[in-house]
């Protein structure tokens, strides 16, 4: 024989078994106390979580940031590396003829072109009669000629841009208004 209870005969251990449904104010107000409690700690775990997300995604951006700003002049570099190249081959022959010179400066001018190409670097040289425009010319001088005013007559140094963004406005020089 075995000595088990059974809740369905013996009164007292089925209110043991029950849940207690009683209306006792402060048997209920503990268990929504454990319960917010719960609550409270999962919120809490859940905010301490994403807090960590948060500062590890902010943490991985400015790395990338840094690492952008780092390399990003590598590209550029390695378009100029064969302009250096020529250059230093140039003067590693001190007998060449100022014709072979001349043409080797001509080689490196385009080489360096391209490398400014390929690095987005757009030259801005505008022709003669152009309206001159402040965001991309620095006029130097006004100087009497036969076109319309405002507009470029020469070109003294030529300017760039890098991505819509002027490195360096052209020098040039602007018609005068006619008396």
């Amino acid at each position: 024989m075995t000595n088990s209870i059974d809740p369905n005969t013996d009164p007292l251990a089925a209110s043991a078994a029950e849940p207690e449904t009683s209306n006792d104010p402060v048997a209920a107000l503990g268990r929504q106390l454990a319960d917010l409690e719960a609550r409270y700690a999962e919120m809490s775990d859940a905010y301490l979580r994403a807090k960590a997300d948060a500062e590890n995604t902010r943490r991985r951006a400015d790395e990338e940031v840094s690492k952008a700003r780092k390399f990003s002049i590598e590209n550029f570099a390695e378009n100029l590396l064969p302009v250096m190249d020529s250059l230093e081959a140039a003067v590693a022959r001190p007998d060449a003829t100022p014709t072979q010179v001349l043409e080797g400066v001509h080689a490196t001018l385009r080489q360096l072109a391209a490398a400014l190409e390929r690095s987005k670097v757009i030259e801005i040289n505008p022709p003669a009669a152009t309206k001159f425009d402040p965001h991309q010319h620095q006029a130097i001088s006004v100087v009497p000629a036969d076109q319309d005013a405002n507009t470029v007559v020469a070109v003294l140094q030529k300017g760039y841009l890098i991505a819509d963004r002027v490195l360096r406005p052209a020098l040039v020089t602007v018609a005068a208004a006619k008396a």
